[in-house]
């Protein structure tokens, strides 16, 4: 089928791999008219994936244009060469999040018979995901606004990147260009590191007796959000990319034992120094990160209180609307056993006294 609507890609597509990020990218191709072919290891995975409208299961006289292969990084290799074997004629991508492993080990189950197929490759990582995987968790605009790294071997020809780059913008993400080994170290650090730290944060809760535990607020789930990631998959991508999670984590050792220090006698010389240079250290690391559409600004936060109540945040969303501030961040904090939640929204500084003034004398409580 033919794209019915202003679809860069005409299909058809395959995509190998019916899991979260494959199912993602059927269902917002699918959304565009596009014909997505699906393939999948497990036949029960395959089935739900096609019955939550992510594509179709192949047929005898298939000919796709692009294939993107999206299975587990240690499989993701010897699925690619199989792949660009199996289609001479297509484009074959993968969604890996580590690239240049994935790359040597395609290199290698190519061989020389099938060295030239490598032209066709180019390797991609969307920088979107979920806590949970699988179809069911499968979302057609998971990629919305987010980056996608374009990683494609030296020597292959405009062509195939073209096409790649198509996918993206179809999907609403936005193409960056790194090479692999750029973008492995890229992603140690913005990504790989932090799922480790988030991890062994979490682990720590699990001592405290409950009644602690009854006293988080949205600082400790901040941190510990993605703790929730599935670890079978986590041990692959640590594994593929460990030299340079290693080096950061290596880094962060170090400056922990120097708070450590400082926590052992907070009263000797420079223990106080050491501290407040840490925190402000991360103070510049965090301002470094940018904001919504990539925009490298900082925002003021304007917290209210909403009521328990069905309704209520989506009226606060709808006001803000009406009185024309743009909300840029979200954030709810809500106590089980409390009868309001807390909304901490990001606006410019500009706009902050306007939505402060509009909301009260619209009857909102703000607080902070």
């Amino acid at each position: 089928m033919a794209s019915t609507t202003n679809a860069r890609l005409t299909g058809p597509v395959r995509v190998v791999g019916a899991g979260l990020l494959g199912a993602s990218i059927g269902l917002g191709l699918r959304s565009l008219g596009v014909d997505v072919v699906l393939a999948d290891a497990s036949p029960a995975a395959l089935r739900l994936a096609v019955d939550y409208g992510a594509g179709r299961a192949a047929l005898a006289g298939d000919r796709p244009a692009l294939v993107v292969v999206c299975v587990p990084p240690d499989r993701t290799g010897e699925v690619v060469a199989a792949e660009l074997v199996s289609w001479p004629d297509a484009v074959v991508a993968d969604v890996a999040s580590v690239k240049a492993p994935v790359l040597r080990d395609i290199v290698s189950c190519l061989g020389a018979a099938h060295a030239g197929a490598l032209m066709r490759y180019v390797g991609s990582h969307p920088l979107a995901g979920r806590e949970r995987g699988g179809p069911i968790a499968a979302r057609a605009d998971l990629f919305l606004g987010r980056p996608w790294v374009v990683c494609a071997p030296e020597g292959t020809a405009l062509g195939p990147v073209g096409v790649v780059e198509d996918l993206i913008l179809d999907l609403g993400a936005t193409p960056v260009t790194l090479d692999a080994a750029t973008h492995d170290e890229a992603v140690a650090a913005v990504s790989h590191a932090p799922q480790l730290v988030a991890s062994l944060m979490a682990k720590q809760l699990l001592e405290p007796p409950a009644v602690a535990l009854g006293l988080a607020g949205q600082g400790v789930r901040d941190v510990t959000r993605i703790a929730a990631s599935d670890p079978e998959l986590w041990v692959q991508i640590l594994a593929a990319n460990a030299p340079a999670v290693g080096r950061i984590l290596q880094a962060l050792r170090t400056d922990l034992d120097r708070v450590l220090q400082a926590l052992g006698d907070p009263d000797a010389p420079g223990a106080r120094r050491a501290l407040a240079g840490t925190l402000a250290a991360g103070n510049t690391g965090v301002a470094r990160l940018p904001g919504k559409h990539g925009l490298d600004r900082r925002y003021t936060s304007v917290v209210v209180l909403v009521d328990d109540v069905p309704g209520e945040l989506g009226r606060l969303l709808t006001e803000l609307g009406d009185i024309g501030v743009n909300m840029e961040d979200l954030r709810l904090e809500h106590s089980p056993e409390a009868e309001v939640g807390l909304a901490e929204i990001s606006v410019l500084p500009q706009a902050a006294q306007q939505a402060i003034d509009e909301l009260t004398a619209r009857g909102w409580r703000i607080t902070g």
